[in-house]
């Protein structure tokens, strides 16, 4: 009875869509090509299954303790396929180096290989998802306040080490699943007070990237991120998003925009269109930022349909990757997964029904009235009645109805580990 419902409903939003010069069925097919980036860490609080692993230092910090946190790679994986039957749509899967496959075996982060990620390609090609991968700087005896920027050449040359043997495992993922696999470089460098050698700190930045970029790797694509600052490193950030546009554009290098990652009243939206002009391809890492890079669950707010509206208007379908980044441990996490995913793809629905040609054409024409209107107008759109027939074709829960099944799983899986 509900598809009946859903159907009709459905049937009403073609309708009025079509007559403002949108087809809905065309817009199904392109959020079917929108393949969002799992974030794995959403469901252990960003721990890993290093043996000597502690706890998170390097500007970053995970709060909450709701139970049920994935405590080996069986309940990760588990919890990731469950959450994956709730979101309509094909999506990849975004790794920390962390979180390889290493049975108990200590592995320092300078000796990782394809090996202990084998079972990670296996896994994937048996349950139909790309993977993306992402070197790991932080909660590591070798951390400290500075890895690639480091002034000792030892710890240094560890981390560079370590960033290369990262875009081999990339490119072997790359190579195993015939798509690219997107890497991400974070470090967390900087100062927590007042410091006088930014320009050294952010020379040895550049010269151990040029080093670690230097060797070609087809089968992965490159991506480097910025920020503000990250806790107990507040005075200063080596790696700013000065630093790391200005070394993307020069380096034909993917930038990364995370969209926590900014001051509170800067716009991460503003920054697709002007970046895009001098590099060819961004990532976005999607989380939700409550006064700071606090990794809030993503929603429809106005700044995550801002980011994807830019996008659409700016005809960059094909030139930005779509990660998450939130890693929330006070409520469910497998919830946290889902509620996220499906926002996300709310948000880029809600783009690709806007009529963007007529609105464009509107405001080269001066026509700022109707520009206005129309976009608010739009606003009120039966787009949820698109978005819950993407659900019906790809067989997945409609409304709130994926709640009565993250309950069910909590009862009868996370709530008893």
């Amino acid at each position: 009875m509900k598809e009946e419902l859903v159907k009709k409903a459905y049937e009403v939003a073609k309708e009025r869509y079509a007559e403002i010069g949108v087809d809905t069925e065309v817009v199904l097919k392109q959020l079917q090509d929108f393949h969002l980036s799992m974030h794995c860490w959403q469901a252990d609080d960003v721990k890993g299954f290093e043996v000597q692993a502690g706890a998170l230092s390097g500007g970053i910090q995970s709060t909450g303790n709701y139970p049920g946190a994935a405590r080996n790679i069986d309940e990760l994986r588990a919890d990731i396929l469950k959450a994956k039957t709730l979101i309509p749509g094909t999506h990849r899967l975004n790794l920390h180096e962390i979180y390889g496959d290493f049975k108990g075996k200590v592995v320092d982060r300078d000796e990782v290989s394809i090996d202990y990620f084998k079972s990670w390609i296996d896994w994937a090609k048996e349950n139909n998802t790309m993977l993306d991968f992402n070197s790991t700087s932080f909660s590591h005896p070798r951390s400290g306040n500075l890895s690639l920027s480091n002034p000792d050449k030892g710890i240094r040359d560890f981390w560079i080490e370590h960033t290369k043997r990262c875009r081999e495992i990339a490119n072997a993922m790359g190579e195993a699943q015939g798509d690219a696999c997107i890497m991400n470089v974070w470090v967390h460098d900087g100062c927590k007070d007042v410091s006088v050698n930014h320009y050294l700190y952010r020379q040895l930045l550049k010269e151990s990237l040029d080093e670690i970029f230097a060797k070609e790797q087809p089968m992965m694509k490159d991506c480097i991120e910025g920020k503000v600052f990250g806790i107990g490193l507040e005075s200063f950030t080596v790696g700013s998003h000065d630093f790391y546009t200005a070394y993307a554009a020069k380096n034909n290098k993917m930038l990364t925009i995370d969209t926590g990652h900014y001051h509170p009243t800067e716009s991460p939206a503003d920054k697709v269109s002007a970046v895009l002009q001098f590099v060819p391809e961004l990532m976005l890492h999607v989380s939700r930022p409550v006064r700071w890079d606090s990794d809030h669950v993503t929603i429809m707010d106005d700044p995550t349909m801002d980011l994807f509206s830019e996008i659409v208007r700016a005809g960059a379908l094909d030139r930005v990757h779509y990660g998450l980044d939130y890693f929330d441990g006070s409520i469910n996490r497998i919830g946290a997964y889902v509620t996220g995913s499906r926002a996300a793809q709310k948000c880029m629905l809600r783009a690709l029904l806007e009529p963007t040609a007529k609105i464009s054409k509107d405001e080269i024409e001066g026509k700022g009235f109707q520009v206005l209107a129309t976009i608010e107008e739009g606003k009120a759109m039966p787009w949820q009645a698109v978005y819950d027939e993407f659900c019906v074709r790809n067989n997945v829960p409609v409304g709130n109805e994926f709640i009565k099944e993250i309950e069910a799983y909590e009862s009868a899986v996370t709530i008893k580990r």
